[in-house]
């Protein structure tokens, strides 16, 4: 480790900690319906788009019918999807010339991007048309984004509001999120993706002769715009295969950390938003110091395990740490970096193999998804994941100090413990459970490369980046089977709607009540007590239901791989 790859660590937190605030100031209003600097221009464009739907503004809707619409939202984005990908040779926008997509890879693909998993069985330049990319996958990014904001707003929604049904209109919270938020960012973030080098072009892929003579087929297509709000949205799903490890995704060190800060910048600032909607920030900010602490110590790992490499690598005359599967042109500290952030925030955007990191590096990565993507975590996801934690962290310290349990001014119940216990032991019922079938099931255990705790770990990165919805890929794992295509479908839905569900009908339940003043019993929720409860409370559901599994994986490895050091 050294005094620079720090140095730009710090950098790194410093620019999101300076976004958090005033972005959190610009979402609440456009969530609140209040006008911004966009409105004379947004608001006629918004106004239509209802006039065209049926859709009355002023009309709110009850958690129930809140979630309801939501999921019908995606039926009509998994058909779009589905049908793209399956008549794509017949379709326009198709320079390539590629052929339909295979059904159960069709499925696959639009499970994933749907929920906003975005995980690749694919390779993008190989597989797909610009008119997919585009249609399909583009635009699901957007909305699958959208529909993780929106959804921690209606949560926030049921802390803020009292003795109330409803907790908003999911169509006016979904056209709003698109079309004041995302989409004018993506407009100026594509074009310095431009700038630095990024294709963007309906072109066909261009022929080109190597110094050796061969003729090379070099893909390019309509990247930046793609990328842009993979990154904003934490989507993942790359245009090429390799995501930000191509440098047409990737092309610069400064592209690299503008897409890092991307990728935090609106879990990060929906901390704000939920302080400044509840009527108190210093609530979001006590929320994002646990999603800090959590983040350090993660980055702290990967770049320490990374930097001084294994004494297998040493024994071979190889000083300076792991470089084996990162990009030369970023360093094992960007590298680390990137992998911790892409795991953290649901993005399977990556720019290293994460199964050429040390074993200790591969599992931080690791760790960061099965907790549930709640350091930031996805757009609205991570906030919404967090915020369930919380609830069972109140409801310790509700035992501690002998009085129901409290927090911003609504009491937590049985009804909001059970529901957050459902969401969070729903996520490793799927990838603890589906990982003990593949390594056992032969026609999946000839999908793996590697044999022993390694191979072990690329199924069970698999199944945990599915079931978190973040998407990044272990490598070394052929995922493209139907066995896979099916069993990773069904684990990002799981991942994504069975947390949705209970945690809409915990702002349900939250809105209805009536706001109770804090008293001399009540736990406090903006200190240092306060973060390090919550920090516990998560290690500990961890500890008994996530990290065991780990122990067969990344720890075993990591020992027979330095067998004369202790650890």
């Amino acid at each position: 480790m050294t005094a620079i790859g720090w140095f730009q660590i710090i950098l790194f937190c410093a620019v999101v900690v300076a976004l958090v605030k005033p972005l959190g100031w610009y979402m609440t209003r456009v969530f609140n319906g209040e006008a911004t600097f966009l409105s004379p221009v947004l608001r006629p464009v918004e106004r239509g788009f209802y006039w065209i739907s049926g859709v009355d503004e002023s009309r709110e809707q009850h958690w129930l019918t809140y979630t309801v619409a939501m999921l019908l939202f995606h039926i009509g984005g998994f058909l779009i999807i589905y049908g793209v990908m399956r008549l794509q040779a017949v379709l326009p926008f198709n320079p390539a010339d590629q052929a339909a997509v295979a059904p159960d890879l069709s499925f696959n693909t639009a499970v994933s991007f749907l929920t906003n998993t975005n995980w690749q069985n694919y390779g993008g330049e190989s597989t797909v048309s610009y008119l997919v990319q585009m249609l399909g996958l583009t635009h699901q990014n957007f909305l699958s984004a959208a529909t993780g904001m929106v959804l921690a707003v209606a949560l926030i929604r049921g802390f803020a509001r009292a003795s109330v049904r409803t907790i908003g209109n999911f169509w006016v919270d979904i056209t709003r999120c698109t079309l004041y938020i995302l989409l004018p960012i993506c407009i100026v973030y594509s074009l310095f993706l431009v700038s630095q080098g990024m294709p963007q072009t309906l072109g066909p892929y261009v022929d080109a002769t190597t110094l050796e003579g061969a003729k090379q087929t070099i893909a390019v297509g309509p990247v930046a715009s793609q990328v842009a709000i993979k990154m904003l949205g934490t989507n993942g799903g790359g245009f090429f295969n390799a995501n930000a490890a191509h440098p047409f995704e990737n092309p610069t060190a400064l592209s690299n950390f503008v897409q890092m800060l991307s990728i935090f910048v609106i879990g990060a600032a929906f901390t704000n938003v939920f302080g400044r909607m509840v009527g108190n920030q210093r609530q979001g900010w006590a929320i994002l110091a646990v999603m800090g602490v959590l983040f350090i110590a993660g980055v702290f790992v990967c770049y320490w395990s990374e930097a001084n490499g294994t004494t297998a690598l040493q024994a071979l005359g190889l000083s300076g740490g792991n470089m084996e599967g990162k990009e030369i042109r970023f360093g094992i500290v960007a590298s680390s970096l990137f992998a911790v952030v892409t795991t953290a925030a649901s993005c399977g955007a990556v720019n290293a193999m994460h199964d050429s990191f040390t074993a200790l590096g591969g599992m931080i990565p690791l760790i960061n998804m099965q907790l549930g993507e709640i350091i930031v975590g996805g757009v609205g996801a991570g906030l919404y994941g967090m915020l369930l934690f919380v609830v069972l962290a109140i409801f310790v310290a509700g035992l501690m100090v002998g009085r129901t349990p409290e927090y911003v001014g609504k009491k937590i119940e049985a009804r909001e413990v059970k529901m957050a216990m459902l969401a969070i032991l729903v996520l490793p019922l799927m990838y603890l459970g589906w990982t003990a079938v593949a390594v056992v099931l032969p026609s999946a255990v000839a999908s793996m490369a590697n044999a022993g705790p390694h191979g072990f770990t690329e199924v069970l990165y698999a199944f945990t980046s599915a079931t978190g919805n973040n998407g990044s890929a272990f490598a070394g794992l052929t995922g493209n089977t139907f066995f896979y295509n099916l069993t990773l479908a069904s684990a990002m839905f799981v991942g994504r709607f069975f947390m949705i569900v209970p945690a809409m009908a915990i702002a349900g339940s939250l809105a209805q009540k009536k706001s109770v003043p804090p008293s001399a019993g009540t736990f406090p929720t903006t200190g240092g007590l306060f973060v390090g409860l919550v920090v516990g409370v998560i290690l500990i559901i961890g500890g008994l239901t996530f990290f065991p599994a780990l122990a067969l994986g990344p720890i075993v490895e990591h020992l027979a791989m330095n067998a004369n050091t202790l650890f």
